[in-house]
C-alpha cells in the first residue's frame, strides 16, 4: 500500500522494524526540504513575511494534532523532541512519595523517569502477559496517584483496555498517563473518549521525522507543570531583580527554538495518514500479520511468543539460535527485523526470555515481502549460517 511514496523502498531492503521508527513518505520530506528551501525563519521571532509564514503553518500544525487526537483546546498541546521528553515532564507532576503504577512490559521511557523521581514504583502483575481491569484493581492502594501504561506495548503488542481502567481510576482520584508511541499511528486514539489524563507520542513512529513529538495534558493539570527548559520563547518578562514571568500554555513548556522543521513534517505526516485512513491501515496490517502468523507456525523451528493476540508486533526467536545471530543472519537477505529485549528489560519476569526477535509491520510491507522471510528462516542451515 503506497509504497511508491517511500524513497527508501527503491533499495533492495525488505524492512520489518516499523515499531522501532517508520520510513518517511516523499510528501514530509518534501515539506521539510520546502521550508529550509523557500521560508527558513525562526518561530515566533520575528515581523517578516517568511517568519509569519512559519509561525501560522507551525500553529496549523498544533491544530492539526488537536484534533487528530481529539484534545478540546490546541493549548494542551506542546511540542517535544519525542516520546522519552514527554514522559519525563509529565512525571514532574508527581514527587517522590507518590505510588506509580506500571507493568513490567513497559517501555524503558515509561519505566525510568519513574525511577528518577519516585520511591514508589509497583507493578500491575500481568495475565499471561496482558494488563486486565481486574489486576488493575488488585494493584491499587489508598496510596496510589497515577497509573501510567503504554497503549499498545512495542513487545507483546496487546492492546490495553486504557477506557475502562481510566473510569475506575478517575472513580479513586487517580491520574492516568498514556503512552501512545506504538498506538499513534495504527488506532484512532481520542483522548476525550478516553479520558486520560496525560499522553506522549512521536513523530518518527507515525511516518514523521525522528526528533519531534507530542504531550498532551488536561488543561488544568497541564498547566501545573513546572516548566523542564526555561529560556528564550517561554517568558513574557524578566529583569536583573530575578523577577520573571512565563507565558500561558503551551508556550511556557517550550523553551528555545523549536524543531521547527520536524514540527513540519509531523504536520504532514498526519494529513499523509488522515488520507489513507487508519481504519484502513490497521485492517490491512492486521491481513498481513495473520498471514505471516500462519506461515511461521507451519517453521518447526520457530517459537511465537505471541501469536494470539492482534497487533502489528510478532516477537518470535528461532529455536537454539541467539535473536541477535539470527537479525544478523537476516541480514544478509536485506531482511531488517529488531533484536534485544526491545527497551523492556524487565519483559524476561514475564515471558522467560531475555532476548527476542521482533517483527513489526507497516502498511507498506506487503505478503511478498513476508514470503521472503519465511524461505529465509526455512533453511536447514540457519545454526549454522548464523554462527558469528
Amino acid at each position: 500500500m503506497n509504497r511508491e511514496d517511500f524513497k527508501m523502498l527503491d533499495q533492495d531492503i525488505i524492512y520489518f522494524d516499523n515499531g522501532a521508527t517508520t520510513f518517511k513518505p516523499t510528501q514530509v520530506l518534501n515539506s521539510i526540504v520546502d521550508y529550509y528551501s523557500n521560508y527558513t525563519s525562526n518561530a515566533h521571532r520575528g515581523d517578516y513575511n517568511t517568519s509569519l509564514i512559519v509561525d501560522n503553518k507551525y500553529e496549523e500544525t498544533r491544530n492539526k494534532v488537536k484534533i487528530f487526537i481529539n484534545a478540546k483546546r490546541t493549548e494542551e498541546i506542546v511540542f517535544t523532541s519525542g516520546t522519552t521528553q514527554s514522559l519525563n515532564m509529565i512525571t514532574k507532576y508527581f514527587n517522590n512519595n507518590d505510588e506509580i503504577l506500571i507493568t513490567k512490559a513497559e517501555h524503558a521511557s515509561n519505566i525510568l523517569p519513574w525511577f528518577n523521581i519516585s520511591d514508589n514504583v509497583k507493578y500491575i502483575e500481568l495475565d499471561n502477559g496482558l494488563v486486565t481491569l481486574d489486576n488493575v484493581i488488585k494493584a491499587i492502594t489508598p496510596n496510589t496517584k497515577v497509573i501510567s501504561l503504554s497503549h499498545i506495548t512495542n513487545t507483546l503488542g496487546d492492546t490495553r483496555p486504557i477506557k475502562e481502567i481510566t473510569e475506575y481510576a478517575h472513580k479513586h482520584n487517580i491520574l492516568v498517563v498514556l503512552d501512545a508511541a506504538q498506538s499513534i499511528s495504527h488506532i484512532k486514539v481520542d483522548v476525550q473518549d478516553l479520558d486520560i489524563d496525560f499522553l506522549a507520542f512521536s513523530a518518527h513512529k507515525m511516518c514523521g521525522p525522528t526528533g519531534v513529538g507530542v504531550l498532551y495534558g488536561k488543561y488544568e493539570l497541564l498547566d501545573k507543570l513546572i516548566p523542564q527548559n526555561v529560556g528564550g520563547g517561554m517568558n513574557i518578562s524578566f529583569n536583573s531583580e530575578e523577577e520573571y514571568k512565563y507565558k500561558q500554555l503551551p508556550y511556557k513548556l517550550e523553551a528555545g527554538t523549536p524543531n521547527i522543521e520536524g514540527v513540519l513534517g509531523l504536520g504532514t505526516a498526519i494529513d499523509y495518514i488522515n488520507n489513507i485512513g487508519l481504519d484502513k491501515i490497521n485492517n490491512y496490517i492486521l491481513e498481513l500479520r495473520e498471514y505471516a502468523i500462519n506461515k511461521l507456525l507451519n517453521l518447526s523451528n520457530i517459537e511465537i511468543y505471541n501469536k494470539d493476540i492482534e497487533s502489528s508486533i510478532i516477537l518470535f526467536n528461532v529455536k537454539g539460535v541467539f535473536a541477535q545471530d539470527t537479525a544478523v543472519y537476516l541480514n544478509k537477505y536485506n531482511i531488517c527485523v529488531r533484536a534485544g529485549d526491545h527497551c523492556a528489560k524487565l519483559l524476561k519476569d514475564i515471558i522467560n526470555v531475555s532476548n527476542t526477535c521482533r517483527i513489526s509491520l507497516y502498511f507498506y510491507n506487503t505478503k511478498e515481502e513476508i514470503d521472503k522471510l519465511i524461505a529465509v528462516l526455512n533453511n536447514n542451515n540457519i545454526l549454522k549460517d548464523s554462527i558469528i
